[in-house]
């Protein structure tokens, strides 16, 4: 081996190293931020090596480094001003986006293997190395641009661009998407047997199929699919690496892969729901319940201003702060850490309580929290914080629905029933920031909200949250004094 494989090698060794300790990292909110870090080390360390590869190959033209350099100044540039450019609240289409462009990637480089074998030959393989090739190249692009379709699908969702059709919400759609398993299974058997036309066939099918098995799936839903499509595009990355020799693609590909799987494991068991009625069963309220709380209106709720607010925070020694979606829409996590620190400076005890599923993608708590940097000590998963509602004085809901819903545990009718969520009626006094009285992703009213500790304040949480700050700095919260 020469010195530049060497080197290669060991560029590939060190870059897969930091990558595991990257994803192990992610695992714990404190090591989260350095843990990323990590990762994109990793990223380009294997950037280098490819590079370093193809420095030291004569058979690369002068022409193929122009497409190189020009293909990393673009997608560096377009990745660099999406990162900084993005909202919080885009923060799922993004990632969406990023799985989608993974999985493209990997079909790109597989059709690239197939038209343009980089083998002597098919002819001088073995009948064993022709088949590998064969089926990494076909699993590759099924995966690919099942990913890629799925992933676009669910941006265009979660961005308000694409609805659900009608005939899609029936058990019709079943149908359809049989239909395409069967197209990318005579394409793969005409891959295998050498036809290319095969290749093109197994596009399409895929592609389709792709679409087919995301478009039906509920908002509720939502954060499941992205973790299951971050699984795929590590699934068809290691794929990739098959297909080209690459042993850094395979690894950390696999890793990829296993991490999302596990984490979408992680998130079916928060909402309840196995993965294959997240699959195949439609959205979360799709189901229908014979109980009359689980429909209907509102009989017995309770609303307060911000000044009343203020006055039980002020006379409170524990608050815990319960974050939902409708803090990242308001985009509210900067003034919330402002109504922290007032209630900190007074000795009053905050923590936060994020339940697995909060938002709209695995974390997403997290990463808004982080933004408003806030203590990691402060916030507390649903296992840990649950125990500490009984004793605690206030609770502040800003945005949250399903996941703080009594009827997961109280109501064996409803459609959430068994789903793990925070235990906020158990504390002494609930207060939930609330634009309207609209349901959340499931469709159902919310019990906690006629509850007798319970108060709504109803209004944008950015505005209600800047009230509750100038109320408590009125009332001495906070000050020297």
């Amino acid at each position: 081996m020469t010195i530049a494989g060497i080197l290669t090698y060991l560029i590939d060794l060190i870059a897969v190293l930091l990558l595991a300790l990257g994803i192990k990292g992610l695992s714990k909110v404190r090591s989260a931020r350095e843990a990323n870090r990590l990762a994109a080390i990793a990223m380009g360390l294997a950037v280098v090596g490819v590079l370093l590869g193809f420095l030291f190959d004569s058979g690369v033209s002068i022409k193929s480094w122009v497409w190189i350099i020009l293909g990393t100044l673009l997608g560096g540039s377009l990745g660099a001003i999406t990162a900084k450019k993005v909202p919080m609240t885009a923060m799922p289409e993004t990632v969406a986006l990023f799985n989608g462009c993974g999985g493209m990637s990997s079909l790109l480089v597989a059709l690239g293997v197939a038209f343009f074998p980089i083998s002597q030959g098919a002819g001088q393989l073995s009948n064993g190395n022709e088949l590998i090739e064969k089926l990494s190249i076909v699993v590759s692009i099924f995966v690919g641009a099942i990913t890629f379709t799925g992933s676009i699908v669910a941006m265009a969702k979660l961005q308000g661009w694409l609805s659900t059709p009608s005939w899609m919400e029936s058990k019709s759609r079943h149908f359809v998407n049989i239909a395409f398993v069967v197209i990318s299974l005579i394409a793969v058997i005409e891959v295998l047997q050498g036809n290319p036309n095969g290749i093109w066939l197994l596009v399409v099918g895929s592609s389709f199929l792709g679409v087919g098995v995301t478009l039906p799936i509920g908002g509720a839903d939502m954060p499941v699919v992205i973790s299951l499509l971050n699984s795929y595009s590590g699934v068809a990355a290691a794929s990739a690496g098959f297909v080209v020799g690459s042993q850094l693609l395979i690894v950390a590909g696999a890793m990829v892969g296993a991490a999302g799987l596990i984490l979408t494991q992680v998130m079916c068991k928060g909402m309840n729901r196995s993965l294959v009625s997240v699959l195949f069963g439609g959205a979360l309220a799709s189901g229908e319940s014979s109980s009359s709380s689980s429909s209907g209106e509102y009989m017995n709720i309770t609303s307060c201003s911000a000044e009343e607010c203020a006055l039980t925070l002020e006379a409170a020694e524990r608050v815990v702060i319960v974050p939902g979606y409708g803090l990242a829409v308001a985009q509210a996590q900067h003034t919330l850490r402002e109504v922290t620190r007032v209630l900190e400076a007074s000795g009053i005890s905050v923590s936060y309580g994020i339940h697995p599923v909060a938002g709209r993608m695995p974390g997403h708590m997290n990463v808004l929290l982080a933004e408003a940097d806030v203590p990691y000590e402060q916030l507390k998963e649903m296992d840990v914080i649950n125990p500490e509602f009984a004793a605690t004085d206030v609770v502040l809901v800003l945005g949250a629905n399903d996941v703080v819903n009594p009827q997961a545990k109280n109501d064996t009718t409803s459609p959430l029933y068994g789903m793990p969520v925070l235990d906020v009626q158990d504390a002494r006094t609930v207060f939930v920031i609330k634009r309207g009285m609209n349901a959340g992703y499931s469709g159902i009213k919310n019990d906690l909200f006629e509850l007798n500790n319970t108060s709504m304040v109803f209004g944008d949480a950015k505005k209600v949250l800047g009230d509750l700050l100038v109320e408590l700095k009125e009332l001495g919260v906070g000050s020297n004094k």
